[in-house]
């Protein structure tokens, strides 16, 4: 689950991380009120979107009036915003983030995320701020500092020093400051269960402070139950409506921009059978795992989400039954032929628990678009073959 970087700010100063004030407006009224109680002469008209990138799509705008913050306001709320992580069909923004000017004397990356190869967070921070920190890893990764933080001792001054050193910064009064900052941010970061804190730009003021400008924030949905505090940040507006009612059926669905829909149970599973089609030259429509206990009904739905994607050409379920059966599987593809209208070959895989019955079932139905296959490259074979309409 995200947030959008004013909720981020609120949760930052219940930790005491420094954030400039700010006020959240869903009308350009409201956001000329927010700039009159802020005061001062310099204000920022922020999109909340949940993305980053929004300053090079337009979507943060520098007002030095209240009548610019109005006209800023205007052309921001209700824009479609392309960022490069909205992908090409972009984000409709319905509502800004009214900011006090800031003094900024440089621009600094920092986040914290799990790293899972070294099973620990990892702090990561770069004097390539307000850049793309993708980009900057891809060309300079030598500018990244990558600091691991074990948890069972928490953020320590060592850490602290690696960081300072690593972005060069040399005055003391400057190391200390950053020092507190970082450890204030690792407090959230764990205290709240997130997956991912990034702050770009953190600022440098005139004066030695450090600011965090941006705030963007992930949390773990699996832990949520511990926080709803967090719960009641959800923007639904935000979310993908099909990963939202695939959730709603205990279905871990992910959309993608390939051609060919994935069925799978079991995540390392769904992996390894995108994985693979991507070996055969295909491309996976979507990511989902119909999980432990997959009924027809649920799988009928799962068919229902794939086939909305106009892009899917053709299905591959591939199932190897442990706790779900594959006669339940076959009886769910049997239902989702009656409630929709699958005009796509369906390439189905099923292996383990009953798959003879579920073999039997799919074959005594006679339905003319599925295609049996052996195991999963033979199905990812003909899953490719299938969407270029060659089988």
């Amino acid at each position: 689950m995200n947030i959008h970087e004013y909720q981020a700010k609120q949760i930052f100063k219940e930790y005491g991380v420094p954030t400039p004030r700010g006020i959240v407006a869903n009308t350009p009224d409201e956001a000329v009120k927010a700039a009159q109680e802020l005061g001062g002469s310099i204000w920022v008209v922020k999109a909340q979107i949940h993305a980053g990138g929004r300053g090079l799509g337009g979507g943060v705008k520098l007002a030095k009036s209240t009548e610019e913050v109005r006209e800023l306001a205007s052309q921001i709320i209700g824009m479609n915003l392309v960022t490069h992580q909205t992908g090409p069909e972009g984000k409709l923004v319905q509502k800004v983030y009214i900011e006090e000017g800031v003094d900024i004397k440089d621009e600094f990356y920092l986040g914290v995320v799990l790293d899972r190869a070294k099973e620990m967070p990892v702090i990561m921070a770069s004097t390539e701020g307000g850049m793309e920190i993708e980009k900057v890893a891809e060309e300079t990764p030598e500018k990244i500092v990558k600091v691991a933080v074990d948890p069972a001792i928490g953020f320590q001054g060592f850490h602290g020093r690696e960081l300072v050193f690593g972005l060069g910064i040399t005055d003391k009064n400057e190391q200390k400051n950053f020092m507190k900052f970082a450890q204030k941010l690792f407090k959230v970061y764990m205290d709240k269960d997130a997956e991912l804190i990034e702050i770009n730009p953190l600022v440098r003021t005139g004066s030695g402070e450090f600011i965090a400008l941006d705030a963007k924030m992930g949390f773990d949905d699996s832990a949520l139950f511990r926080h709803p505090e967090i719960e009641e940040m959800r923007d639904i507006s935000e979310e993908d409506p099909d990963e939202r009612e695939a959730a709603q059926y205990g279905l871990s669905y992910v959309s993608l921009d390939g051609e060919i829909g994935c069925m799978v149970n079991g995540a390392g599973l769904a992996m390894g059978t995108m994985d693979t089609i991507n070996y055969m030259g295909g491309t996976p429509a979507n990511f989902l795992d119909v999980g432990g206990k997959a009924t027809a009904e649920t799988v009928a739905k799962g068919f229902e989400i794939i086939l909305r994607n106009p892009n899917v050409k053709s299905i591959f379920v591939n199932i190897f039954g442990g706790i779900v059966r594959c006669d339940r599987i076959a009886n769910g593809i049997l239902e989702a032929t009656k409630m929709v209208d699958v005009k796509v070959p369906v390439v189905v895989r099923l292996d383990g628990t009953n798959a003879a019955e579920a073999a039997e079932i799919l074959k005594n139905a006679n339905i003319e678009n599925v295609i049996a296959a052996t195991d999963l490259a033979d199905g990812a074979k003909k899953a490719v073959a299938a969407a270029k309409g060659e089988l």
